[in-house]
């Protein structure tokens, strides 16, 4: 998937490491985002059966962390991929 992207000219980074904040303090362990399309949509890909609404939840704390705004959730493991994708917004 990031190969795609990066081939249509958008900037990808991935595995990323997002920092937490707590209090003035940064945690021990990073976030570590799947992707991050054009330093604006987390892109966080699962591959399961079934849909949990755990993942949106997951997605919406990543971009609460990184005070983004749009994020996808592409599940891989749905029969179509276009049925496993979901938009998880931030505050909008």
């Amino acid at each position: 998937m990031a190969w795609e992207l990066d081939s249509r000219g958008l900037k990808v980074e991935r595995q990323k490491e997002c920092p937490v904040n707590y209090r003035g303090r940064v945690l021990a362990l990073p976030l570590r985002l799947d992707l991050l399309v054009g330093e604006k949509v987390i892109v966080e890909c699962k591959a399961t059966s079934q849909h949990a609404p755990v993942f949106e939840s997951q997605l919406l704390t990543y971009l609460r962390v990184t005070n983004l705004k749009l994020g996808l959730l592409v599940n891989f493991g749905s029969p179509q991929v276009k049925d496993g994708i979901r938009r998880v917004v931030n505050g909008l």
